[in-house]
């Protein structure tokens, strides 16, 4: 560490430097100042420090031991700090640390008991006070909220049901959250708004909706439309290996595919894969139709008519319906 190291150091007493240089890693060099006070560390100490630019004051009651930019661990460490010892991530920092979304520079959010007083002064931390705060937080370092509880928080803070829908359904067939954890957190501890929205995420994926653009086509295009429901993940024989179509017409009496295609077609297995499913289901009589990403989010009415017109040759009886976007 050099004169750095030996600066942070002469701070503290000889026989307590192993116990402050221990803290210092487990903070990731984030200290408060009651921390510094039981060290002996004056406000006298810390002045200098920052006259000196070896420390810094990076959040209220919270000091960078160090120089430059804090890293993203550190900011974290200070935001928990910050917030006392009670202080647990939530919403999308949580998300982060579970892995259901890829980190960013944005700002940290905690969740304390309702009764904290620590508020939203910085616009690095975001502070959330819950009242059932006993029941959403899970072991872990750092401390968090469930897996299922962040989901769900972070579909809530989305700006409209829409984003809400498609955030959770991405979460909850992407995240590994499990379905019914969802459904029992709505019901012990409903959701502030987009309560409807979240539930009917929930029955979805239960149905087999495996993922966003699977409902993108359940909302946009079959229920926009007022097309049947078709059955998800239905299993078929090929070549003596079980694969599983996205949406069928079968219980309809009607023998119709919809595929939805998710991936680019880059590993030869899955191509052949997918050809011979295709010549399976030719070999069987049976009427496909294909759908990507881009075609669904950006004309699902086009994508329904086409839907309508196979179901019709095939035996529905039914009308499409109209959304806000047909032309």
């Amino acid at each position: 560490m050099g004169h750095l190291r030996r600066a942070v150091l002469d701070v503290v007493a000889t026989e307590r430097r192993d116990e402050w240089l221990a803290l210092l890693e487990r903070q990731h060099g984030m200290v408060t100042f009651r921390q510094l006070d039981g060290f002996a560390v004056g406000w006298n100490v810390v002045v200098a420090q920052m006259c000196a630019d070896r420390w810094s004051h990076y959040l209220p009651r919270v000091y960078a031991t160090f120089t430059g930019p804090p890293g993203r661990d550190a900011r974290v460490q200070a935001a928990l700090l910050y917030g006392g010892a009670a202080a647990i991530l939530s919403h999308r920092t949580a998300a982060e640390v579970w892995n259901l979304l890829r980190t960013t520079d944005g700002p940290v959010h905690i969740t304390v008991p309702y009764t904290n007083s620590a508020v939203s002064q910085d616009s690095r931390v975001v502070v959330h006070r819950s009242r059932a705060y006993r029941h959403i937080v899970v072991d872990g370092d750092p401390p968090r909220t469930s897996k299922a509880d962040t989901a769900i928080d972070v579909a809530v803070d989305e700006p409209d049901a829409l984003a809400a829908r498609r955030t959770l359904v991405a979460l909850a067939t992407t995240g590994r959250v499990r379905v019914d954890d969802l459904s029992r957190r709505l019901v012990e501890r409903p959701p502030r708004r987009y309560r409807r929205t979240l539930a009917s995420v929930v029955d979805m994926v239960r149905h087999g909706v495996q993922s966003a653009l699977e409902e993108l086509y359940v909302s946009d295009v079959e229920a926009a439309h007022g097309l049947p429901t078709g059955r998800r993940q239905v299993p078929f024989a090929v070549d003596g290996v079980t694969l599983f179509e996205d949406v069928t017409y079968d219980h309809l009496g009607i023998a119709v595919t919809v595929r939805l295609d998710g991936r680019t077609h880059l590993i030869d297995s899955t191509a052949f894969r997918d050809r011979r499913r295709d010549n399976a289901a030719e070999l069987a009589g049976r009427s496909r139709l294909v759908y990507g990403w881009r075609d669904l989010s950006a004309d699902p009415c086009a994508a329904a008519r086409e839907v309508a017109i196979v179901l019709g040759r095939r035996g529905w009886r039914g009308h499409p319906g109209r959304c806000a976007r047909c032309s």
